[in-house]
C-alpha cells in the first residue's frame, strides 16, 4: 500500500487530469447528435408544413394592414392616426375585392 499511496501522491493532479479529459471528451461527441437529428427533423417538419400552406402576397398585404391598425388603435395619438386608419380600411377592402 505504501508504493501505491506514493504513486497516487506523486501523480494524482495528472491522473485526474486525464480522467476529466476522457469524460469531456465522451459528453461531446455522443449525446449531441441523437438531440440534433431530432430538432433538425422537427425544424424539417415545420418547413413542410409552411410551404404546403401557401399564402398569397395579397392575403399577407391584408394581415398587415390588419396588424398595423390593430397598433394604431393600441396608442393614444389620435390625429394622424384616424386618416391612415380610414387608408388601412381602403387598401384592406380593395385587396379583398382583387381576390
Amino acid at each position: 500500500m505504501n508504493k501505491l499511496e506514493q504513486f497516487l501522491n506523486k501523480h494524482f493532479t495528472k491522473i485526474a487530469l486525464v480522467l476529466l479529459l476522457i469524460i469531456f471528451f465522451r459528453s461531446c461527441g455522443d449525446g449531441g447528435v441523437k438531440g440534433l437529428n431530432k430538432r433538425v427533423d422537427a425544424l424539417t417538419e415545420k418547413i413542410d408544413s409552411l410551404q404546403s400552406n401557401t399564402v398569397t402576397k395579397e392575403e399577407l398585404r391584408i394581415e398587415g394592414l390588419k396588424a398595423e391598425k390593430r397598433m394604431i388603435q393600441s396608442t393614444d395619438r389620435k390625429m394622424l392616426d384616424v386618416t391612415r386608419q380610414s387608408a388601412i380600411d381602403k387598401e384592406i377592402e380593395k385587396l379583398e375585392q382583387s381576390k
